[in-house]
């Protein structure tokens, strides 16, 4: 190979390259139109082989270290550029897109609300008044340690804190994507889990206010319940957008349908992974902490779900 003419063939579009990294360096990727772009991507390709054959070629030191540097600079611009827009676009999903598919979801939502507060109500009303019905819904041991001892089962997280929150955690991320997954059943399995749950909270609401603890309970329960609640709301509601594209997929075909309401669903999801772990915390740290008192717990709670409708209301600005 003669270096002296590949050098001089090659010489202008290191150069290019360059002015195209000076710029990026200065004022960022936006910079660039995407034929520029392109013109990057395409550029640091060829340099990179460029520097390959010059080590082989053994061209000198100096020309070796600057095409050297160019791809090192064009990695850096191209890659971690790349990684910047990506965490760009989940920070603007979580600021204004979650949001909005809330929003976009809300019937859904409001339907996963409603069946579940009229179960918990039945199941509370059913319970205050029938022994029998609590003893088929909430486990002996439960009823007897609120009933004979007048305790709650709270305590037993204190000291293992760590390894609870873990367990709150991979549990309610479990239910609320068995509550999606329960879509593809035409939503009876997603309608099991919300009743169940609402049935199961009536129940204890039962027994704890039948003996005086409920002031307590439910001191525990709403810190991280204002978030892990409508967590699992917003999972179930993801489900029923896929049951609705099963059962009513209107003007498109039922695959579209399931295309469409499905990437709406997934957006729901990964809107409720956050809530969750944040949710698992509470419970696994805070909410069981007998040295916090209870009006703190009750207005921590309080607190977080004003907070969380107040973000759930938002408004994007475009």
């Amino acid at each position: 190979m003669n270096i002296q003419r590949w050098i001089a063939r090659r010489e202008q579009s290191w150069k290019e390259l360059d002015a195209l990294l000076k710029r990026v360096e200065k004022k960022g990727l936006k910079s660039l139109s995407a034929k520029e772009i392109e013109t990057l991507a395409s550029l640091y390709r060829s340099v990179s082989a460029d520097l390959a054959r010059a080590r082989t070629q053994q061209v000198g030191n100096l020309i070796v270290q600057n095409l050297q540097s160019l791809t090192t600079r064009s990695y850096t611009q191209i890659y971690q550029g790349s990684r910047r827009q990506e965490w760009k676009a989940v920070w603007n999903f979580f600021l204004w897109g979650f949001p909005a598919v809330v929003q976009q979801s809300k019937g859904y939502i409001i339907l996963t609300v409603v069946l579940f507060v009229a179960a918990g109500v039945v199941s509370w009303w059913f319970a205050w008044q029938d022994p029998t019905f609590m003893a088929l819904i909430v486990p002996d041991a439960l009823i007897a340690q609120v009933r004979d001892r007048q305790e709650l089962w709270t305590g037993s997280i204190v000291g293992i804190e760590p390894f609870a929150a873990t367990n709150i955690m991979i549990n309610n991320i479990q239910v609320s994507f068995t509550a999606l997954a329960g879509g593809i059943t035409a939503g009876i399995l997603t309608t099991y889990i919300v009743l169940l749950n609402g049935i199961l909270i009536g129940a204890i609401g039962a027994l704890v206010g039948q003996n005086n603890l409920a002031y307590p309970f439910w001191a525990f329960v709403f810190p991280h319940g204002s978030l892990e609640l409508p967590a699992i709301f917003l999972a179930a509601g993801a489900g029923f957008l896929l049951a609705r594209a099963i059962l009513f997929p209107g003007k498109y075909r039922r695959v579209d349908a399931l295309k469409i309401y499905g990437q709406q669903a997934a957006q729901l999801i990964f809107g409720v992974v956050p809530m969750l772990v944040i949710a698992g915390t509470i419970e696994g740290f805070f909410s069981p902490s007998p040295v916090i008192p209870d009006f703190l717990k009750y207005s921590v709670g309080t607190g977080l779900f004003i907070g969380l409708i107040v973000y759930l209301r938002r408004k994007s600005p475009v």
